[in-house]
């Protein structure tokens, strides 16, 4: 009964720790800055729940995702060494969001499953860095659909009901993919169908962790081309 498939996208669709680290390296060979780019994105990222719940909570007006990135970090910045790069270095960082690079299996896993199926992006990440980004990895998204359009962060309930309207289906046939636990059951608790798909380097090799408990979701797969075989496509 699924007619469409939503993708959480950091962690699942792309690999933001080694792109962010990789565009690092190169952005700092280029400034003669010696940093160590994978602990900067793990703190940056680190900082990406917290800051999002202080919007959920009305704490800070809504902004989107590059202005919470900015805000993350102008605050880590200095335990780099980095406190002194100017305006336009930090607005180069911030951009690194919008250059991430997809796990080896999403572009074949994608075409596969949009054959039989309404593949749409459904992110914390607003619309115009999810467009920057598909364009750039040739992304075969049939829709961007973002927790901007709900002026919500997931895992507020709002952000999945609203994709479920624009979509216009029930919530029972939108299945959610995703590599993380939290994403899966917010949207199964609106009623969406859940897929959980392993990415175990996400947070690097050193940030190895355990597997989900499989029995809390509908499907589990190896990456996208084993979740396009089990959906049949």
């Amino acid at each position: 009964m699924v007619e469409a498939l939503t993708f959480d996208v950091f962690g699942t669709v792309v690999d933001w720790r080694g792109s962010i680290q990789r565009l690092g390296e190169r952005f700092g060979r280029e400034r003669g800055l010696v940093v160590d780019w994978g602990a900067l994105a793990d703190a940056w990222r680190a900082g990406y729940r917290p800051a999002m719940d202080r919007v959920r909570r009305g704490e800070w007006p809504w902004m989107n995702l590059d202005h919470l990135h900015r805000r993350i970090l102008d605050e880590i910045l200095p335990r780099f060494g980095l406190g002194g790069l100017g305006e336009s270095e930090r607005r180069t960082l911030v951009r690194f969001w919008h250059q991430l690079d997809p796990w080896p299996d999403v572009v074949a896993g994608l075409r596969r499953l949009k054959r039989r199926y309404l593949v749409a992006t459904l992110s914390n990440g607003h619309v115009r860095l999810l467009a920057d980004m598909a364009r750039r990895a040739e992304l075969p998204w049939d829709v961007i659909l973002s927790a901007e359009l709900a002026r919500q962060y997931k895992p507020d309930p709002a952000v999945y009901r609203t994709a479920a309207e624009l979509l216009d289906l029930p919530p029972s046939e939108v299945m959610m993919v995703a590599a993380h636990g939290d994403d899966l059951r917010a949207a199964a608790a609106v009623g969406f169908r859940t897929a959980f798909v392993r990415r175990p380097l996400e947070h690097g090799e050193a940030g190895r962790g355990a597997d989900e408990a499989e029995a809390q979701f509908d499907l589990v797969a190896e990456d996208f081309l084993a979740l396009a075989e089990a959906l049949g496509t």
